[in-house]
């Protein structure tokens, strides 16, 4: 059951599946950006730091605005459900990793180390999603007197205050 089809108010519903596809759009800018580093660092080294810092940019911009966004908002409502404590502190410790990852990134002497940690990035960016998709937004529907359409719209603005864009969800 996602967490749309366990939401009961249409709102709620609504935003759930829209942060859903935010953050798998997200996903899937940083595996982009990571395949043509990837591909630039084979066929064309000298491409690769103007990819190197596009996609160091994107997750300072996009990825790690989000996460202080979560960890201020939606993990301290998560958090207050039953068993679900050692969830939200493992996320909040991939948070801590992606950042790190972030900066190793920027900061790699080599184009071969650029490229581990890009990869690193890219692998545990994914399993993020997956269990906020599929483990945290499905708690936050579920659970009594959590509203997460409120939520969620609290973490846009947070973003939005972060960033020069505003979240098309």
């Amino acid at each position: 059951m996602s967490a749309v089809t366990s939401a009961s108010a249409p709102e709620d519903a609504a935003a759930l599946e829209a942060a859903e596809a935010h953050l798998v759009r997200l996903a899937g800018e940083v595996a982009r950006r990571v395949a043509a580093l990837l591909d630039a660092a084979e066929r064309d080294p000298g491409a690769a730091a103007g990819i190197r810092a596009g996609l160091v940019a994107f997750c300072e911009r996009e990825i790690l605005p989000y996460a202080a966004a979560e960890e201020a908002v939606i993990y301290p409502a998560a958090r207050r459900l039953p068993d679900s404590r050692l969830l939200i502190e493992s996320l909040v410790a991939e948070h801590s990793c992606l950042t790190a990852l972030v900066n190793a990134l920027g900061s790699a002497p080599t184009l071969l180390g650029a490229v581990a940690d890009a990869r690193a990035l890219q692998v545990l960016f994914e399993e993020h999603v997956a269990k906020e998709n599929g483990l945290v937004l499905p708690l936050l529907a579920l659970a009594p007197g959590i509203r997460p359409a409120a939520l969620l719209t609290e973490v846009r603005e947070r973003v939005d205050r972060h960033v020069s864009y505003v979240c098309e969800w």
